[in-house]
C-alpha cells in the first residue's frame, strides 16, 4: 500500500498501531487508542470500525436513544440499597447477551425468546425465568414513566412492551416443611455460621435476605416484656412495608450467641457479612442429610419459612397471627403494634418452641401413607370382588 492512499489517523508504537485521529464525536474531540495489532490493513478496519461506532453511539444520545443494558445498569443503582439487589444483579447478567445492546424500544416477546429459549435449555424453572422477565417489565416501566433525559424527555417515547410470562401451573416445586428429626439431622451438618442462621429463620419464619441483611440497629429492647424484637424497614423485605419479628426463647438464645461477634450484621462469617444461606454448604448438608432431592421438591431455605408456618398452623394460631408473624403483605394487618398485641406474637411465636405440640408428618411420610392406603383399599376392593363371584 503506498503512503498516498494510506488512512491518516494511525501512528505505530512498538511495532503496534495506534490511533491518533480528530473525531468530532470523541470525548475531547480526539479518538486516542491502541488498535493492539501489528497489522496495518487490519489496523485501518479497526479504526473505521471504531469511528462508526463512536459515530452511532453519539447520535443514538442525541436523539435519546437508551439501550436496555443503559436503563438496566440505572435501575440497579436505584435497588442497590435493597436485599434483591444482588439477585437482580444476577438476572441482568444473565439478560445482558441477549438483549443488553438494544434500545429499549426494541425489547419485547420477540426479542426476548431466544433468552427463553436458553433458559429452558439449561432446565431454569419457569419461575425463575418470570423473575427474570419481571426485572425486564419492570426496566422499561420505569424508563417509559419515571426516568426522563436532560430535555426532560422519558427515556422509553412510547408505552412499555407488555413482556409475557410463562405458565408455572403444575410446575411449581412442592414445598418440604421438616419435622423435628430431620431439622437436627440437617443443622447437624452444617457449619456453625450458617446452623445459627438457619435456627433463627426456622424460629421467625424471616426470608433468606431478611435473615442475611438483620443489622444489630433494628433490635429494639422490650425490658417489660423481658425481650427484643427487631424491626425490618420497609426497603429490607419483599413486600415493601415495615415488619416487626418477635423472638421466641430459641431465637432469643441465636440472638444472645451472636451478640458481640460483629458490630454491624447480626449474622456473619469470618468478620463479613453472609450474602446467602442457600449456598454449597447448605446443599451438601441436605443431601448428608438423606433429604429429598428428586425434582419437583424444594431444596433451599425458603422450606424453613414453610416449616416455620406449619408449626404455627398445628400449635392452633389463628390465620391472621400467622400473617403478622410471616410478614405477609395484608392490608388488615399492621405493624404498630400495642403492648398487648406485641405480646399475643410473641406467645405465638412461643407456641412452637414445644416439639410434640407442633410435630406434623412431613411430606415423605404422608405420601408413603398414601401408597399404603391405595394398596389396601385394591386389597378390599379384591377381596370384595372375589367374595361376590
Amino acid at each position: 500500500m503506498s503512503k498516498r492512499n494510506r488512512m491518516p489517523g494511525l501512528r505505530q508504537k512498538g511495532g503496534i498501531w495506534h490511533i491518533e485521529k480528530r473525531c468530532r464525536y470523541a470525548k475531547g474531540g480526539w479518538l486516542r487508542e491502541s488498535t493492539e495489532v501489528s497489522s496495518r490493513i487490519k489496523a485501518e478496519q479497526i479504526l473505521i470500525r471504531r469511528l462508526a461506532e463512536i459515530e452511532e453511539e453519539a447520535r443514538r444520545h442525541e436523539a435519546s436513544i437508551f439501550t436496555f443494558e443503559e436503563a438496566a445498569l440505572r435501575y440497579l443503582e436505584e435497588v442497590a440499597h435493597k436485599p434483591s439487589a444482588e439477585a437482580i444483579a444476577m438476572h441482568l447478567d444473565q439478560l445482558f447477551p441477549f438483549i443488553g445492546d438494544l434500545p429499549i424500544a426494541q425489547v419485547h416477546d420477540g426479542t426476548i425468546r431466544p433468552f427463553i429459549e436458553y433458559g429452558n435449555k439449561r432446565r431454569l424453572s419457569p419461575k425463575t425465568i418470570n423473575n427474570m422477565l419481571g426485572v425486564v417489565s419492570t426496566v422499561l416501566n420505569r424508563a417509559a414513566r419515571v426516568w426522563r433525559d436532560a430535555d426532560g424527555r422519558p427515556w422509553l417515547t412510547q408505552a412499555p412492551a407488555q413482556i409475557s410470562r410463562l405458565s408455572v401451573k403444575g410446575k411449581q416445586a412442592k414445598p418440604y416443611p421438616l419435622s423435628w428429626a430431620e431439622q437436627d439431622t440437617l443443622f447437624r451438618r452444617l457449619p456453625r455460621h450458617l446452623a445459627d442462621a438457619a435456627l433463627f429463620a426456622v424460629n421467625t419464619g424471616c426470608r433468606e435476605q431478611e435473615v442475611c441483611q438483620l443489622r444489630w440497629d433494628w433490635e429494639v429492647q422490650l425490658p417489660e416484656m423481658g425481650t427484643s424484637v427487631f424491626i425490618l424497614g420497609a426497603a429490607f423485605t419483599k413486600t415493601g412495608a415495615e415488619r416487626v419479628v418477635v423472638l421466641n426463647a430459641v431465637a432469643r438464645r441465636v440472638i444472645g450467641a451472636r451478640r458481640g461477634l460483629h458490630g454491624e450484621r447480626v449474622f456473619t462469617y469470618k468478620g463479613n457479612p453472609i450474602g446467602k444461606l442457600h449456598s454449597s454448604a447448605w446443599k451438601r448438608a441436605w443431601i448428608a442429610a438423606k433429604l429429598p432431592t428428586e425434582p419437583g421438591i424444594l431444596k433451599g431455605i425458603h422450606n424453613l419459612r414453610h416449616t416455620f408456618g406449619r408449626r404455627l398452623r398445628s400449635a392452633g394460631i389463628p390465620l391472621e397471627t400467622r400473617k403478622a408473624l410471616l410478614g405477609h403483605a395484608n392490608g388488615d394487618i399492621t405493624t404498630h403494634y400495642s403492648a398487648a398485641e406485641l405480646n399475643e406474637l410473641i406467645i405465638a411465636s412461643e407456641s412452637i418452641v414445644s416439639r410434640g405440640k407442633t410435630e406434623t408428618p412431613n411430606l415423605m411420610l404422608i405420601r408413603q401413607r398414601n401408597e399404603k392406603s391405595v394398596g389396601k383399599v385394591s386389597e378390599m376392593k379384591k377381596g370384595l370382588a372375589m367374595k361376590i363371584c
